[in-house]
């Protein structure tokens, strides 16, 4: 994931090592933005969070 990012940016490109993917992630400068909520982006590679609406693309599986 790239670095200084925050759940207001509306697309993330994550890897299999950031798996189990939450949102918002923990190295966001904005970790605290809302609930932590775990997102399953491994059925279709791509997922929404239902907080904030950033997608995220799992580029490898």
């Amino acid at each position: 994931m790239s670095e200084n990012t925050s759940c207001a940016q509306q697309r993330y490109e994550v890897h299999s090592s950031d798996l189990p993917l939450s949102c918002p992630m923990p190295n966001t400068s904005q970790w605290d933005a809302h609930p932590k909520v775990y997102l399953d982006i491994q059925t279709n590679s791509e997922v929404a969070c239902p907080y904030c609406g950033a997608i995220y693309v799992l580029l490898e599986q």
